[in-house]
């Protein structure tokens, strides 16, 4: 995954209207000259690193809605790809919670799940628990790559709540409970799977149809961003998409999936999201904290 754009000095444009005078203070990067009317005049690569200074120093997430729907209708189409390519879209290591609904076998779930989840890369490291509130309440999961790479280990619903067992990443019971493995958990494959469907567009030589509003969705204001497919599944992974960018990183925190029939089949909000140090307890299922 590519490192963050350097934060060279940009262009010294007119005085920015929309920068509170707190936020180079606040944050220690210095907001972006260019007010936000501007940025749609600049070239790619200046709109790439306005935004990435406007995230940085908290610029961003001061425009109000109306200038952030004019913002991201005014640039490149190839600067939100680049601006999330560029990331980082996730961290070395960190914790975070996550309500999640997933149409399995046609059926829409009447609860969504609520999660509580530590990711750790390098080896890739994942502890997963239900939280009370939600759908599978108590259900703990742990895959650890270097151990067992194409298997998780956990207690998944009915007897295996008391019986913890190693199951198959991509096996029958695995896919009851979600349409992906264990390993799509994080800001991370939101981000490649955005990237790898905007290649799709243009290998198919398609026009990628752009809806923008500023929404807040279970308490997390986000730009949302809405691609419809003119052929929809199984070319596309959703006929339409709406993606919720974070305002202060380069990555979503919200998704929500359509399939043909316009019926949505996949919900995700990243609740809360926080960079964290993890030793090698957080991911051994004999940690005292957890149930297995």
């Amino acid at each position: 995954m590519a490192g963050a754009l350097s934060m060279a000095t940009l262009p010294a444009f007119a005085q920015n209207d929309d920068k509170p005078p707190a936020l180079e203070a606040a944050s220690g990067v210095k907001p972006p000259a260019t007010p936000s009317t501007q940025v749609g005049k600049l070239t790619l690569d200046q709109q790439v690193k306005w935004l990435r200074a406007a995230q940085r120093s908290g610029a961003l997430e001061q425009l109000d809605d109306a200038k952030l729907v004019a913002l991201f209708k005014s640039i490149d189409p190839l600067a939100l790809p680049r601006y999330i390519k560029e990331g980082p879209n996730g961290y070395a290591s960190y914790e975070f919670t996550m309500s999640r609904s997933e149409r399995i076998h046609g059926q829409w779930p009447d609860k969504p799940d609520h999660m509580l989840v530590r990711l750790a890369h390098n080896p890739l490291r994942i502890y997963a628990k239900w939280l009370p509130d939600g759908a599978r309440a108590g259900q703990e999961i742990l895959y650890d790559e270097s151990k067992r790479a194409d298997e998780m280990y956990g207690h998944l619903g009915g007897i295996m709540n008391v019986m913890p067992l190693w199951t198959s990443l991509n096996g029958a019971l695995a896919r009851s409970q979600s349409n992906h493995d264990v390993r799509d958990l994080g800001t991370e494959y939101i981000a490649q799977q955005y990237l790898s469907e905007g290649k799709k567009y243009i290998e198919a030589g398609l026009p990628r149809s752009t809806q923008v509003e500023v929404k807040t969705i279970d308490g997390v204001r986000v730009v949302a961003f809405t691609f419809e497919t003119p052929t929809g599944q199984p070319q596309f992974y959703a006929k339409k998409e709406t993606l919720g960018l974070d305002l202060r990183h380069p990555y979503f925190r919200t998704v929500e999936s359509y399939d043909n029939d316009g019926r949505i089949f996949e919900k995700i909000v990243f609740e809360t999201i926080t960079p964290k140090a993890f030793d090698d307890s957080t991911f051994d299922p004999k940690n005292k904290a957890y149930k297995f």
